[in-house]
């Protein structure tokens, strides 16, 4: 593709990506949703006894038309003791959910977490109101 502009509509046309429809359905999706949040539920940062997705520490869960799930996560803290672990944990729980493929857990940082990502079930565990 040049810098330079399109002037002739047929070729804007021809230039546009139409959106590609999923091979799963809205219905399969919401489902998956459902299931793989009960699965990241699954997951607690042993030294808080709120699990991961209450925590606010999924950021992203990405799932493709083969059902290849990659999950964008943080810790409460960047020297988190079980850093190296907790990826881990998230692959296998959502690994286990009936129909999906693959699952990959990338650790980010931006943006830092802090406690306004909790949920207020999470706040509410920890007596934070």
């Amino acid at each position: 593709m040049t810098d330079q502009p399109i002037q002739d509509s047929d070729a804007f046309k021809d230039a546009w990506d139409e959106p590609q429809k999923s091979a799963l359905s809205q219905a399969e999706l919401d489902t998956l949703t459902d299931q793989l949040i009960e699965a990241l539920k699954s997951v607690y940062d042993p030294e808080i006894p709120v699990d991961i997705y209450e925590l606010g520490l999924i950021y992203r869960v990405d799932v493709n038309d083969d059902r290849d799930v990659v999950v964008d996560m943080t810790l409460t803290a960047p020297g988190c003791p079980v850093a190296g672990e907790m990826p881990g944990w998230v692959e296998t729980a959502v690994e286990k959910v009936d129909g999906v493929r693959s699952a990959k857990a990338n650790l980010v940082f931006d943006p830092p977490w802090d406690s306004s990502k909790m949920s207020d079930e999470a706040k509410l565990a920890l007596n934070m109101f």
